[in-house]
């Protein structure tokens, strides 16, 4: 996660996140990636079930539950664990999560423990009672997902008419005092929406915008040809840094972000070193505060069943399953050779990789994109779009 608002137009400071000792319980949410300690941020799906047929589904989310989700009981306890161990923000997701049932209960006792409560939703449900009594449980984001204007993100969503749904959704949120912000995937069969979604941004007054880079996972797989390619990548993500800064040069206060490709934090960089930038030198400090790629270290995934993946896009390997033990156990369990190496997956990283001048920013980026895209989970990013030269290498 890069936070192109914070860094490029300098919202942030490096002496920030050392101010709170750079612990993840103490840090406010604005700051969680510049964390020392790495407490994971636990996505939990909490249901299979979902009222959309989304193309780039990572979860490969059905119309149906799956019969061996966790029990109430069973979740509570998770969220009881979690707390615990530290894990500053659960993060409930699905399928659909506000298609489960009990999914008010569970919220109201993340945020009881003092965890910071977060959701990602497609919207369709939150009418306004339901924004009013999820604002009275404390919840404290609300991030909507959308592929485009309405007719790129209902063809997406396989649903007619999701799009106006969403952004009903927004306004439910807004009104009630619920920060609110949306999630948007990058591919080629939308990336020319991302204009109008700065637009749509600027004129409803949302405070946040994450734009995720595709992750070859469930659905998304599928989407793997679809993909930008270098060129392009570096084009729109020049393009969100530009419309960052007419942003806040307007005086509008937007959260903007990149998700799920770390070689945006070097791009963004060099290019204010190219710029003159005098910030330059610290945003690399702050790169490397954060860190790059957190899988299995700061981010982790509970899938329906009580799987524990190294994050939401990893389903196919598990550690173990909360049913059998804590999630605090399994996380800090380096028997499994996995977990082992994913600590410090700088060790392992192949070729380019592993001699990059940036590796320390990010990490090796996204392993289980590498796996899928060539078969070795150790191989270079296929999406790392840096040079050789930018990267050290010439």
């Amino acid at each position: 996660m890069i936070g192109i608002s914070k860094l490029y137009c300098g919202t942030v400071e490096a002496s920030d996140p050392l101010r709170y000792g750079r612990r993840a319980k103490d840090l406010p949410s604005h700051l969680l990636q510049f964390s020392k300690d790495k407490k994971p941020v636990v996505v939990w799906n909490v249901t299979k079930r979902c009222n959309l047929r989304c193309i780039h589904c990572y979860a490969h989310a059905t119309a149906k539950a799956d019969p061996d989700e966790l029990t109430t009981k069973e979740g509570m306890a998770l969220i009881e664990d979690l707390a615990q161990f530290g894990s500053p923000v659960m993060l409930f997701s699905g399928g659909e999560p506000l298609m489960r049932e009990d999914i008010l209960d569970l919220i109201h006792k993340a945020v009881s423990l003092g965890m910071r409560a977060v959701i990602s939703t497609n919207g369709i449900l939150i009418d306004r009672p339901l924004a009013r009594e999820l604002k009275k449980l404390g919840l404290s984001y609300v991030g909507i997902s959308i592929d485009g204007l309405e007719e790129v993100h209902d063809k997406f969503r396989g649903v007619k008419g999701a799009f106006a749904k969403a952004m009903e959704a927004v306004e439910n949120c807004q009104a009630e005092g619920i920060k609110v912000g949306l999630r948007f995937t990058i591919n080629r069969l939308n990336a020319q929406e991302i204009p109008k979604v700065f637009d749509l941004v600027e004129e409803r007054k949302i405070p946040r915008i994450c734009f995720y880079h595709l992750v070859y996972a469930g659905r998304g797989t599928k989407l793997m040809e679809e993909d930008l390619n270098h060129e392009e990548t570096r084009y729109w993500v020049d393009y969100i840094i530009d419309r960052t800064k007419e942003l806040h040069d307007k005086g509008l206060k937007v959260e903007v972000l990149t998700v799920d490709n770390h070689a945006d934090g070097p791009y963004l960089y060099l290019r204010m070193k190219r710029e003159g930038n005098p910030r330059a030198e610290e945003v690399l400090e702050l790169l490397r505060m954060n860190g790059g790629n957190n899988s299995g270290v700061g981010i982790g995934c509970v899938s329906w069943d009580g799987s524990v993946h190294a994050d939401q896009f990893w389903r196919h390997y598990s550690f173990g399953n909360v049913r059998e033990r804590p999630f605090s156990e399994i996380w800090m369990d380096t028997s499994d050779p996995l977990m082992a190496k994913l600590k410090e997956k700088w060790k392992h990283v192949k070729g380019r990789c592993a001699k990059c001048r940036f590796l320390d920013c990010c990490a090796g980026n996204f392993r289980v994109r590498a796996e899928a895209a060539t078969g070795d989970l150790w191989a270079p990013d296929p999406a790392c779009y840096l040079t050789d030269e930018e990267i050290g290498l010439k």
